[in-house]
């Protein structure tokens, strides 16, 4: 059954919001793979919509897309704003039937993957303008040859025992978001489709479709056990740079030769030649500092 609301209804468990703004309008949606698909004008956040439905018994896979976030985060709590409209903001709950818990990670991997494949078609740019930088951001190569963030992801879970019972994944994409908008001090590190595609207009409708049209058959065969190892390792941006990585043990400085597609590890070599494997959940950032050959900053 498909449930497209076009007014929320409070009810326990559910988030607080505030009240509906009238831009509020529904989307239509046409495959049984999404359950519940509600647009908002402005919330603090996504994340907490989604969490509230799935504790009350929405099935997968529930979709709330907000056209502004006023409080929204990253990873690790940082703060994460866009101007009203000029990102696609959107969270998506799951209820993995056997996903076990050290998969979890390719929860985010497949949201990630489908939404690179879908804003490539929807911007109208070349085959591998996009990457990914490891674990799961969506990145274009900047005129320096360094990253540049087009999409950030957060995946939240809950677990019985060792299965997923529960999933929550987060995505912001910059879509049509002027570079002269930019904020100043993340300018020098981010774009957007709309400037990678010369200035054109980015229809964010369009965007979220062919992302849900690209995540079902990636999503039905995660759950299947068959996950994109191949097409998650092969567009890591990451790969062959030098990065550094902040975590409990401090930072490490190393040649990223690889990822771990059976646990989610970064795979590093360090000056001494010894490979060391870096999980997400141990990372407070990682960082590209420098390009194949070049001495970091």
């Amino acid at each position: 059954m498909i449930m497209v609301m076009s007014r929320f209804e409070q009810g326990p468990g559910r988030p607080t919001l505030p009240p509906p703004h009238p831009r509020r309008y529904r989307l239509v949606v046409g495959t049984p793979f999404v359950s519940r698909l509600e647009r908002f004008a402005s919330v603090p956040s996504t994340q907490p919509i989604i969490r509230g439905w799935l504790d009350a018994g929405t099935p997968e896979v529930a979709i709330a897309v907000a056209d502004e976030q006023t409080a929204g985060r990253g990873r690790l709590g940082r703060a994460w704003t866009a101007p009203a409209g000029a990102a696609l903001l959107a969270s998506a709950g799951f209820r993995p039937a056997d996903l076990p818990a050290g998969q979890a990670w390719r929860l985010a991997a497949t949201l990630s993957l489908a939404m690179l494949d879908a804003a490539e078609d929807v911007a109208g740019l070349r085959d591998g303008t996009l990457g990914l930088k490891w674990p799961n951001d969506i990145v274009a190569d900047g005129p320096d040859g360094l990253l540049r963030k087009v999409a950030g992801v957060l995946g939240e879970a809950s677990l019985d025992d060792d299965r997923v019972r529960t999933a929550v994944v987060g995505i912001g994409v910059n879509a049509d978001w002027p570079a002269e908008l930019f904020p100043a001090d993340l300018a020098p590190s981010m774009t957007s489709l709309r400037e990678l595609s010369g200035g054109r207009p980015i229809d964010r409708d369009a965007l979220l479709d062919a992302w849900l049209d690209r995540l079902e058959p990636r999503y039905e065969a995660l759950r299947l056990g068959r996950f994109d190892a191949g097409g998650w390792s092969t567009r890591q941006r990451t790969t062959g740079h030098t990065v550094e990585v902040d975590g409990a043990q401090g930072r490490v400085t190393a040649e990223a030769v690889g990822v771990d597609p059976e646990t989610g590890a970064l795979v590093l070599t360090g000056q001494d030649g010894a490979v060391r494997r870096i999980d997400t959940g141990d990372v407070t950032r990682c960082r590209v500092v420098a390009l194949p050959g070049r001495l970091p900053r």
